[in-house]
């Protein structure tokens, strides 16, 4: 099935939201607006935004016509969301949102504000969205996903075979969902098999107020585990649930770990979430950051990142861009109001 495509972006602004549509695809029918969309998650002054802007230009290089969303937090500062706007993306700001306070020990100290994701099923003028984390990069026209059928959550299985796993019985026993015949979970020892397990970088959704309400509801008398908001999503919608194939989020240690289970020629998302493979603060010394492979696709990166032809601002004329970039010079009402401080994440596990 083909997607529905239109040739102007309908759209009516909220308060909190910066809007510009990207370019779409020429082949076009004006009759239905559309539904669907991309959207990311930003947060604070570093430089995750160049991985936004890297993605955007991902999905214009492919071909995409649907517009990409960046949910940002009150503390990216405005020549950042200025960069985000000049290739197209259109902003809206959330409010953190945080989970309950305890001793955990995230994997990762930035997991914290994770559960901000969350915000994003109040998206509701959209009946699906295609979720992608900022350091994920598309090589492929992926829209098809769209019409994947209604009701259920679409994610690409995780591995549990990395170090930040340690804790985990999965890591402590060599059990991963990736190689299920390679060792077998140990019933009488640990009770059932855990559910299939999805990496939270990537998933297909459906935007819904009652949905929202229960994620917020949930958040808040559920326990922080190690991985955060990607346990409390697998663990929120684990009944509806459904694996898409490895093409569509390649998580780099499956390159190292399970190279069976990758053919790296059909895959169209891959996803640099492996310490020391965020291409735009690439060295290649960390471990398994000297393979070809590896740099082979942080040079896939850069040539997108780096590619002018590519950019939003050129394709559609400064003075149409600098109309929009005029209206991001004031704060959103979000902003206005939120003076404080976020909370300081856990130390790392």
């Amino acid at each position: 099935m083909s997607p529905i495509t239109t040739n102007t972006f309908i759209y009516s602004p909220s308060p909190t939201t910066l809007n510009m549509a990207p370019p779409v695809a020429s082949n076009i029918t004006t009759n239905t607006p559309p539904r669907r969309a991309y959207v990311t998650f930003l947060a604070g002054d570093g430089d995750y935004w160049k991985g936004v802007v890297a993605l955007a230009k991902g999905l214009r290089k492919a071909n995409s016509v649907y517009p990409l969303f960046v949910a940002i937090l009150p503390d990216v500062p405005m020549d950042h969301r200025q960069k985000l706007m000049s290739q197209g993306c259109i902003i809206r700001e959330i409010e953190p949102l945080y989970p309950p306070d305890n001793q955990t020990q995230f994997a990762m100290a930035y997991y914290v504000i994770n559960y901000s994701k969350l915000r994003i099923w109040e998206f509701v003028e959209f009946n699906k969205m295609i979720y992608l984390d900022g350091d994920i990069q598309v090589f492929d026209n992926i829209d098809h996903l769209f019409d994947l059928p209604d009701g259920h959550f679409y994610a690409v299985m995780d591995c549990f075979c990395e170090r930040n796993w340690r804790n985990s019985p999965q890591y402590q026993i060599g059990y991963c969902q990736q190689t299920p015949e390679k060792v077998q979970w140990p019933e009488e020892q640990l009770g059932s098999k855990p559910p299939l397990y999805f990496n939270a970088g990537m998933f297909v959704f459906e935007p819904s107020l009652s949905t929202y309400h229960n994620l917020l509801a949930s958040v808040k008398i559920t326990p922080p585990t190690l991985f955060a908001e990607q346990d409390f999503l697998n663990m929120f919608f684990k009944d509806i649930y459904k694996p898409i194939p490895t093409i569509y989020n390649l998580i780099l240690a499956m390159l190292w770990r399970h190279p069976e289970n990758v053919e790296l020629d059909k895959v169209q998302v891959v996803h640099y979430c492996a310490d020391g493979s965020k291409p735009w603060r690439f060295t290649g010394k960390e471990v398994n950051m000297d393979r070809k492979d590896i740099k082979m696709l942080v040079d896939k990166w850069w040539e997108i990142y780096n590619d002018e032809t590519l950019d939003y601002w050129r394709i559609c004329g400064q003075c149409s861009v600098a109309k929009q970039l005029t209206a991001a010079d004031t704060s959103t009402s979000t902003m206005a109001k939120s003076n404080s401080r976020y909370v300081a994440a856990p130390a790392a596990a």
